[in-house]
């Protein structure tokens, strides 16, 4: 481990994801840092992997029975270089300052690729909105709105959803700012297309995935159509990309949840999908009732037992890993090349492990990190956020257009950066590589701040 790598290390000790993600970044940027001295006297990188600033406050809140409840929330502002801070919220009780600013760090890169200007954040709260009725989870956004309005704002930090965050959280949070700070502006983004909110939002980052990964299929001659596909999850992400994939006339035959996953081998219909929309989104039920009304499916509990996840061993063409960090270890991307899996372009943030990765790449296998493939998500936030600025709103069509265009731009981006540093086809350097630079020119022009 390099010397920098150790003193980052130490300077937040035990925080796994965020270390994993700093080495996986500076492994690919070292060359370019090593080459630029200008980076190297004003310790950029250093600088990088230090937020802005890190909030801490408490959440009190009433539930339904009238009992007093406590939970943390928090606000990783990472990184401003290049325009204000942009980031999702994830309520979920794995959130902690570790997952937190490893988003927050993936998002410097991931916001910087889209050419918009946005920096990285990143917040969220340990609660958990699940087996909570509308009333508990509007008390709690409206407490947890009452400090975080102190720290964001249009021009300053907008915060969009995440895990555990939608629409309904995402629409009591601006109502609790709009009530405190008397003014109806743009400071979050995924709102209700009524009121500030873009067409597409809800669509783009499984849309931005899709497109992505037809891009990386374009460069050899090749499409989706008729392409078998393992999709994990079953939220927004998942959802919407298996919409687009059947689009496309590709074959999504898996889903999954906290609990396990369905595998179909007649392929998941966009009749079979709107089921899916309307069990999760709707009646917030499991994943295995699908197998429970489609013959054709099975459902396979999760065994935490297990060292390795069965789904990734379904032979199929490509996957799509839209869940959750760490859910493809090195035994998932042997079964994954085993199963004849040329094209991985993740979904989620950071789903797979670094010693994965390197299988993966080592077998050949096309593979899109998290920052390039799903930021079609943070790229329509921000047309969101040039919306409402402007007061003006575009149609569906002209955000799938500009969403496209996006995610051409990113992934081409990623194959000049890789190409000029010598790791030619490599998403992965590339897209690290390409944000890095950007974001590193902005911040020594600014000076030693």
């Amino acid at each position: 481990m390099s010397s920098l790598l150790k003193s980052i290390f130490d300077r937040n000790p035990g925080e796994s994801e965020f270390h994993q993600a700093v080495e996986e970044v500076y492994e690919t940027v070292e060359k370019v840092i090593k080459k630029n001295p200008q980076y190297q006297k004003a310790k950029i990188f250093e600088r990088m992997t230090e937020p802005e600033r890190l909030i801490s406050f408490r959440v009190t809140w009433v539930d339904d029975k009238g009992d007093v409840q406590v939970n943390k929330g928090y606000r990783v502002q990472m990184n401003s270089a290049i325009g204000p801070y942009k980031g999702g919220l994830r309520f979920h009780p794995s959130v902690n300052p570790s997952i937190l600013k490893f988003l927050a760090f993936e998002q410097i890169f991931k916001n910087a690729l889209t050419g918009l200007p946005m920096g990285g954040g990143k917040g969220g709260s340990d609660f958990n909105p699940k087996g909570k009725s509308d009333g508990e989870v509007m008390r709690f956004c409206q407490a947890f709105m009452s400090e975080l309005s102190k720290h964001i704002g249009h021009r300053l930090d907008v915060p969009a959803g995440d895990i555990g965050v939608g629409g309904r959280e995402i629409g009591y949070m601006f109502g609790a700012y709009k009530k405190m700070q008397n003014e109806f502006t743009g400071v979050l983004t995924g709102k209700g297309q009524g009121w500030g909110g873009s067409l597409i939002r809800p669509e783009a980052t499984g849309y931005g995935l899709v497109y992505f990964a037809q891009n990386m299929l374009a460069e050899q001659n090749d499409s989706l159509n008729g392409k078998t596909c393992l999709v994990s999850g079953s939220g927004n992400v998942a959802q919407f990309a298996m919409k687009k994939l059947l689009i496309l006339g590709a074959k999504p035959v898996t889903a999954s949840d906290s609990s396990g996953y369905i595998y179909d081998e007649d392929g998941i219909s966009s009749e079979k999908l709107d089921f899916i929309m309307e069990l999760k989104n709707e009646k917030r039920g499991r994943i295995s009732e699908y197998a429970d009304k489609f013959k054709s499916a099975k459902f396979f509990a999760n065994d935490t037992k297990s060292d390795h996840n069965p789904m990734w061993a379904i032979k199929a063409d490509c996957a799509f890993p839209c869940a959750t960090q760490n859910e493809i270890n090195i035994k998932d991307a042997k079964n994954l090349i085993a199963g004849g899996v040329k094209l991985l372009a993740e979904g989620a943030n950071m789903p797979t492990m670094s010693d994965a990765i390197v299988e993966l790449l080592k077998a050949g296998v096309n593979y899109a990190p998290g920052k390039a493939s799903n930021a079609g998500g943070v790229a329509t936030s921000g047309l969101e956020m040039v919306q409402n600025y402007s007061g003006i709103y575009w149609t569906r069509e002209e955000v799938d257009t500009r969403l496209r265009e996006i995610m051409k731009g990113i992934h081409d981006s990623c194959l000049q950066a890789s190409k000029e540093y010598g790791m030619d086809g490599n998403y992965q350097a590339g897209a690290n590589i390409a944000g890095f630079v950007k974001v590193a020119n902005a911040m020594v022009a600014q000076g030693i701040i």
